[in-house]
């Protein structure tokens, strides 16, 4: 019983941490959830109102719809591999948008089909030829930590596994603003152009269910304890009861009589 308690000990506080632990997840993402509605609903701005040339993008400007004119670099265009479309995976589009002040913003145009082989180059739609508007979605530049992405080598010219921003700083002669933009709208339009990224659902009640889950065990745990304590306790009474106070319970009768034997003598012997 003892080992027992033990354990009990040791799960309750085990189950109530993850509870909260799921309970405080479901919080982020309804925030998260909060600030995408909220961004996606405010109005276009000039990029230049939100992003900065080399510093990152602030938390709470993910998600706001930019404006940006000027002529695309399809000299610097890269392909983002493994990323899925509505007819499986592919590859994103990204190509430089240079304004007329020189500094480049990266802009994901959306999304196209994984050729038959890896190292075949998909067929991708042009941009259209000199200066255009665009519309896009901002979002933070993309690492290892904040995708879960690896990156690995050899890939074949132009193509990438992240829309890292500070690496592809590199690669390019001119200043890009922090993080990139997930084309909306764009004056002209491209007839082909690669299908547009569609926002992400983000589910938070999953979370929220899990907390009550973990909880409900809690509870559980809690009252199965007491109940057995109660029983064990109870079992422990009965089992140290005396015995019955003399003179209680049934006559046991006279004792066995130990005198000498009566009845008829003997025959005698002639």
């Amino acid at each position: 019983m003892l080992a027992f308690h033990a354990l009990v000990l040791l799960v309750i506080p085990s189950f109530i941490v993850l509870g909260q632990w799921q309970y405080d997840r479901s919080v982020l993402k309804s925030e998260a959830v909060a600030l995408q509605e909220a961004n996606l609903s405010a109005a276009p701005v000039p990029v230049e109102e939100l992003a900065q040339v080399g510093a990152g993008l602030p938390r709470e400007d993910r998600w706001r719809s930019v404006t940006a004119t000027g002529t695309f670099d399809s000299e610097h265009e890269l392909l983002v591999r493994n990323r899925d479309g509505a007819r499986g995976v592919g590859l994103y589009v990204v190509t430089p948008l240079v304004t007329s002040e020189g500094t480049g913003l990266l802009v994901n145009r959306g999304w196209v089909p994984q050729p038959p082989t890896s190292t075949e180059q998909p067929e991708v739609p042009a941009p259209p030829a000199g200066e255009v508007t665009v519309t896009g979605r901002l979002q933070f530049s993309e690492t290892p930590e904040n995708t879960g992405i690896r990156v690995r080598d050899g890939l074949p010219e132009g193509q990438i596994m992240l829309i890292d921003v500070d690496a592809i700083a590199g690669t390019v002669p001119y200043p890009l603003y922090g993080g990139f933009a997930e084309l909306t709208d764009q004056e002209p339009v491209s007839d082909p152009a690669p299908e547009r990224v569609p926002v992400p659902e983000v589910d938070t009640g999953m979370n929220f269910s899990y907390a009550v889950q973990w909880w409900v065990f809690s509870l559980i745990a809690v009252v199965g304890w007491v109940f057995l304590v109660r029983r064990e306790l109870k079992d422990a009474e009965n089992g140290t009861a005396g015995p019955p106070a003399s003179g209680s319970g049934p006559d046991p009768g006279p004792p066995p009589s130990t005198g000498p034997r009566t009845g008829p003598p003997a025959k005698m012997g002639a």
